[in-house]
């Protein structure tokens, strides 16, 4: 199986990368986002150490907007978000409730 750039140890690089996929967001704002799913909203130290590997790994791309600095996905990162999704749902698509 090839591998994945998306941390695969963790889900916030692939939920980071599915957020983006449907529209570019600053760092408050995907902390924000992963608070609905999570029911906790991940601090400062969590967030922007994954938006910068992802940044590094040219996944996504940070753009200055005045104060903020607001993300999107690049072509190379909406290729690994797919390749992730398959990945889960062969993972997690035998799981039974």
């Amino acid at each position: 199986m090839k591998k994945v750039s998306c941390d695969m140890r963790g889900m916030l690089s692939f939920q980071i990368l599915n957020m983006l996929k449907k529209e570019d967001l600053c760092g408050e704002e995907i902390a924000t986002n992963i608070e609905k799913y999570r029911g906790k909203k991940p601090v400062a130290s969590t967030i922007y150490p994954a938006l910068k590997r992802l940044s590094k790994a040219e996944l996504i791309v940070g753009k200055r907007r005045g104060k903020r600095k607001v993300y999107s996905i690049t072509k190379k990162g909406l290729s690994e978000e797919k390749k992730a999704l398959s990945y889960f749902e062969r993972l997690y698509s035998e799981i039974e409730k």
